[in-house]
């Protein structure tokens, strides 16, 4: 989780703020890849303080078992992450677990890492729209 799980991390975060929503947001990957990394520097590059001035500090983990009883949503950036949650969420699972698309346009976010630049820019344009839907749903229409 190099690449769209932190950039959704530091969006959200950003717009959250930018409106007056206290939230802690937290992002991780579904599989161990990239942990303990930075996040990949195209990602850095385009939220970075010379282009979208968004904050961005993660260190890459693995979902805990613990942040479905920590967290009350998890967003899951596509369909294939969507199902890994929902196998590995114990019982006492407490957080609403769906797609980010769902609160906007059910599209997955794309995974930019093998493209462009262009390709970050597309993520960071949909996970402003996706924070924005996200924040309207679940913040002023009181929705799970």
């Amino acid at each position: 989780n190099i690449c769209r799980s932190p950039m959704g991390e530091a969006v959200l975060r950003d717009v959250a703020k930018k409106r007056g929503v206290d939230l802690v947001v937290d992002s991780c990957g579904t599989s161990a890849y990239h942990i303990g990394e930075d996040p990949d520097q195209r990602t850095a590059f385009d939220l970075s303080k010379t282009k979208h001035k968004v904050p961005i500090s993660c260190v890459g983990r693995q979902v805990r078992e613990s942040d479905y009883t920590t967290f009350t949503h998890i967003l899951a950036a596509d369909e294939s992450n969507l199902r890994q949650l929902l196998r590995v969420k114990p019982e006492d699972s407490t957080a609403h677990i769906r797609l980010w698309g769902s609160y906007l346009d059910n599209k997955p976010i794309p995974d930019p890492y093998y493209g462009g630049n262009d390709g970050f820019e597309q993520v960071y344009q949909q996970c402003i729209k996706l924070s924005n839907a996200f924040l309207d749903a679940v913040v002023e229409q009181g929705e799970q």
